[in-house]
């Protein structure tokens, strides 16, 4: 039986179906019998060990003094605490509840003291004993996230859906695909998919195919198929695909370390798409040239506390000797919309989250966060070549704004004695708002980078995210197209730098179009780096051109996609 999904990574991947239910809360909350006690008892200390076990598993792939590395740790303290366990344990005996529901009010007593705190890193830390309290609540339920950890061959996970936290803490030696029933193509899982270099599949509603754990699977990340228990005919034409998949990765291992130049000697630089200090330390097996785009909210992630200005300066010289020597592109935090952090305070309601306090808009209201970036990153500047990148940046009123704060900055190092130095100032350029100020905020940087994700989204008025839309409103259609290549014809007027970051550029069919419509530089998803090199070196700079052209006097939707699959490069 096969399903069909939004195929976000590509590849073909093979393996057992492992359900992913990380929080099956259901709770029983019948008076337990007198003589059931001391087994639901049994049941709870059980679990509490199982979860211990399987977080020191955790710790032993995480780095030790990384916030995820804390979180899990601060987990620990909690479970392995005499008098939390003890509390359990009365409430199963004196109240006569399951070992669910003792949990379930232990732990929500606990983080009621702890949310009334005035103490607001120990009020935020309330969430996280709530969200433990689910897990091991699912521990006790029989959930799927101790399978997870004691994965022992090729799976392909199955889930509601899965956030960065859980994505990060995946066995990916195991992992061989992902399929959620959640997602589009542009959201968070999808990047991290993708940059991960595993196929994966969105919005697919496997329920009706029964599956359980077990069930031999394929994944087409080509197609957007999901194979449950394929017949014999179907077998056999995967396990070519599979094997078509793994000889094509073998040969594009051939393009990593070649310069990424066309037949007749145009050369394009090729950087990558990047979330923490794993992604940088794997860029020597995708051939990149530096890092286009460093998304450092993803350090947010798992942080029990917004990391201070040594954490980040230390991140950010970390980086920088990784990459030894290339650049390295810093995007500010890109917080708000569909982005959520429970170690810093955002609002609390939005009626347009996409439309509100986000990106620069947020950091400009939160000066002590702007500031805590802007200084690490100046530090971190004095090491390496670094980049500064503003995103969300609409008109130039907020960019003397933003460079007023930079020069308070500048200003406190200097008072203190630290060294520092100025980096390139850019922004990224993702809303019509800046494609039109565009001329007038140019005098100021050093580089402009097309996020074309968000840029489509307020184009064209569409949530990114909704996978309801996702087929009739993409990035890749003629509307978005004429603002890139006014936004580069803008730039290059003034003798400016123009990048492009969005997904647009990782998908190897396309990136040669954009080199032909004039883009010197790239900077895409790891994984897709070599595909994409050998595209370029593959075909000519002349047919390039005409092919952009020829994309640029598309009218339709329908048309570009034409053009793109009938064109022989």
């Amino acid at each position: 039986m096969d399903m069909k999904g939004i195929a976000v990574s590509s590849g073909i991947a093979q393996g057992k179906a492992i359900l992913f239910e990380p929080f099956d809360n259901s709770l029983d909350y019948r008076l337990l019998p007198l003589s059931s006690i001391p087994a639901e008892q049994a049941k709870a200390s059980r679990a509490v060990t199982q979860l211990c076990q399987q977080l020191r598993n955790s710790l032993l792939s995480l780095e030790p003094g990384s916030t995820n590395y804390q979180l899990v740790e601060a987990d620990l303290l909690l479970l392995e605490d005499t008098e939390f366990t003890s509390q359990i344990n009365s409430s199963i005996n004196t109240l006569q509840l399951s070992a669910g529901a003792a949990v379930q009010r232990v732990f929500y007593h606990q983080a009621s003291e702890m949310e009334a705190l005035d103490d607001p890193y120990l009020a935020r830390r309330a969430q996280d004993v709530l969200c433990l309290s689910k897990r091991l609540i699912g521990t006790i339920n029989g959930a799927g996230g101790e399978r997870l950890q004691q994965l022992q061959e090729d799976s392909i996970l199955l889930a509601e859906d899965l956030t960065p936290a859980e994505f990060a803490l995946l066995p990916l030696n195991h992992i061989k695909g992902i399929v959620l029933k959640t997602g589009g193509i542009t959201s968070h899982t999808a990047i991290l998919a993708r940059a991960a270099g595993i196929p994966a599949l969105l919005s697919c509603n496997f329920d009706k195919a029964d599956i359980s754990n077990g069930t031999e699977l394929f994944l087409d990340g080509y197609h957007g198929k999901l194979y449950a228990e394929p017949n014999e005919q179907e077998l056999a034409a995967l396990q070519k695909q599979l094997a078509d998949d793994q000889q094509r990765r073998t040969a594009l291992a051939h393009y990593r370390d070649i310069p990424c130049v066309t037949q007749d000697g145009h050369h394009l630089t090729l950087l990558a798409n990047v979330g923490n200090l794993n992604d940088i330390a794997r860029l020597p097996q995708s051939g990149a040239e530096g890092i286009g785009l460093f998304r450092t909210e993803f350090m947010l992630m798992d942080a029990v506390a917004m990391p201070d200005e040594k954490e980040q300066f230390s991140l950010y010289c970390e980086a920088l000797q990784l990459i030894q020597g290339k650049s390295l592109t810093i995007r500010t935090l890109d917080v708000g919309a569909d982005k959520e952090f429970s170690c810093i305070n955002q609002p609390l309601t939005e009626d347009n989250p996409a439309l509100g306090v986000r990106g620069l808009r947020y950091t400009l209201r939160h000066k002590d966060v702007l500031h805590t970036q802007l200084r690490a990153v100046l530090r971190a500047a004095a090491f390496g070549p670094v980049r500064l990148m503003f995103p969300m940046v609409c008109q130039p009123e907020e960019l003397d704004e933003l460079f007023a704060e930079v020069e308070i900055c500048r200003q406190q190092l200097l008072l203190e004695q630290k060294a520092f130095a100025d980096p390139e100032y850019g922004i990224v350029v993702e809303t019509p708002a800046a494609v039109v100020n565009l001329a007038a905020m140019l005098p100021r940087l050093n580089f402009v980078s097309i996020g074309t994700n968000d840029l489509a989204q307020y184009t064209l008025a569409a949530d990114r995210g909704n996978p309801q839309l996702t087929a009739n409103y993409p990035a890749f259609c003629p509307a978005v197209l004429q603002l890139i290549a006014q936004t580069l014809t803008t730039a290059k007027a003034a003798g400016v730098t123009t990048s492009l970051c969005g997904e647009l550029a990782s998908d190897p069919c396309i990136a040669p179009l954009l080199m032909g419509m004039g883009f010197d530089e790239l900077s895409a998803n790891a994984a897709a780096l070599p595909e994409i090199k050998a595209a370029i070196c593959e075909g000519k700079f002349s047919e390039f051109v005409a092919l952009a052209q020829q994309a640029l006097q598309c009218q339709r939707i329908s048309e570009l996609e034409s053009l793109l699959s009938g064109c022989q490069i």
